[in-house]
């Protein structure tokens, strides 16, 4: 099956198309013809199966097909609660991409930094929000928000949302509800308390389960290099001095981080180029052709943007930020090591990225080898258990250049590695030796 199968409008195939989507993932299959047809789903998936194109692109629709039946000011007509400021965003991303032949507007909310400019697109109108369960019910308690026009609800991630303490926030934001809406529950598991909060909230629905991705190829190996957040930079260029390192796909969390690798490789000489969604179309076509023309050696992406790509003979992927996802870890090394041919995955990990490491052995069920013999250790010593390697690479060890220590760096550089190594001399060797306990 294709995307043209499901019977998409057009604004809606043609930003799928510019995305590089041809065929549907199973849950997208089987759950967008249900919501198109206005029923409530209950989708047992997780993240990493792409269930958010899943609930973003039949919303997409209904929406821009009641659009033209709609007058006066913009109200609240769907809202996407999910449970950490990362799903909120990526979510924010997904809807930019899909609907940006559409004229929906959506907009994020989440905790943790000023409400000003988000008060200030509330007020400008908007059909989509996507949300974090505190600060929604604080912008509601200031009555910058209210939900009496909600026409579609999606509860994403609802057992993280147990698992984090938010089930009664969820729980007051759902009485300020209107009864009559379509709703969309998602949850990877159904614990007692989930299963009950779904039956309470969801009439009639089809169910939708899927089986997420967790498995690593084995024709990928998998390194890790632990690797304080000031120091990465200085690891990655140090990396790319290796010829063997003949294209290198690199992703970040976040837009800000692709550029600002982008820039730091571009400096050090090393061909480059970023793509995100804050890209022209017409910027990202070009950096991949590149790449894939090898003009540049080095693509750096976020994970919305790199939806898609798909490079031939693809040699490295570099983690430079762990993701916050461990299905996505999966997805982003799954892009080499293709068709039988072998590829290498390097992870960066700092001292925030930890969690996220742990989270990434569970699910694919097994320890990335560690890389001590770098420039840039983070701390001397055993990461909660792991295996050591140093020189187990199958294209061979990559050594720092002979002139490493004769490299200018500018004042600043200096003050900043200054400043990581006191902070992780106080800091990190605690944290580490709780995980080592753990």
């Amino acid at each position: 099956m294709s995307f043209k199968d499901l019977d998409l409008i057009e604004p809606i195939q043609r930003a799928l198309n510019v995305e590089g989507y041809e065929k549907p993932t199973p849950i997208q299959e089987q759950a967008i013809p249900i919501i198109l047809n206005r029923k409530d789903l209950l989708g047992c998936a997780q993240t990493g199966t792409g269930k958010t194109a899943a609930f973003a692109i039949p919303i997409l629709q209904l929406l821009h097909n009641e659009q033209s039946k709609e007058t006066g000011a913009r109200r609240i007509k769907t809202l996407i609660l999910t449970p950490t400021r990362e799903l909120a965003i990526q979510i924010g991303e997904s809807f930019a991409a899909y609907g940006r032949y559409t004229k929906i507007k959506h907009t994020v909310i989440f905790g943790g930094v000023p409400q000003r400019a988000q008060i200030e697109a509330l007020r400008s109108g908007v059909d989509i929000l996507i949300a974090t369960p505190g600060r929604l019910l604080d912008l509601m308690n200031q009555k910058f928000i209210n939900l009496f026009s909600i026409r579609y609800f999606v509860l994403d991630e609802a057992d993280r949302m147990l698992d984090m303490g938010f089930v009664n926030d969820v729980k007051k934001v759902i009485q300020r509800l209107p009864v009559q809406r379509q709703t969309l529950f998602f949850s990877a598991t159904m614990p007692a308390e989930i299963n009950k909060l779904a039956n309470s909230i969801l009439v009639n629905p089809l169910k939708v389960e899927v089986t997420p991705v967790s498995s690593t190829a084995d024709t990928v190996d998998q390194l890790l290099y632990m690797v304080s957040k000031q120091d990465k930079r200085f690891l990655l260029v140090d990396l790319l001095q290796d010829p063997k390192i003949e294209s290198a796909l690199i992703f970040t969390r976040t837009k800000h981080g692709a550029d600002r690798v982008a820039r730091d490789l571009t400096k050090a000489g090393i061909r480059a180029d970023a793509i995100h969604g804050n890209k022209s179309q017409n910027a990202r076509q070009k950096a991949l052709s590149n790449f894939k023309a090898k003009k540049i050696r080095v693509l750096v992406a976020t994970d919305i943007a790199a939806r898609g790509i798909d490079v031939d003979n693809l040699s490295h992927v570099i983690n430079y930020d762990l993701p916050n996802i461990p299905e996505t870890y999966v997805h982003r090394i799954g892009r080499t090591g293709r068709a039988g041919a072998t590829g290498t995955a390097f992870s960066f990990c700092d001292e925030e990225e930890i969690k996220y490491l742990h989270d990434i052995h569970k699910l694919i069920a097994r320890k990335i080898s560690i890389v001590e013999d770098h420039q840039y250790p983070l701390v001397k010593g055993n990461y909660a258990g792991q295996e050591r390697t140093k020189e187990n690479r199958p294209n061979g060890r990559v050594s720092a250049p002979a002139n490493r220590n004769k490299r200018n760096y500018t004042s600043k550089e200096i003050d900043i590695k200054k400043e990581s190594h006191l902070r992780e001399k106080s800091q990190n060797i605690e944290k580490l030796t709780l995980i080592k306990r753990n």
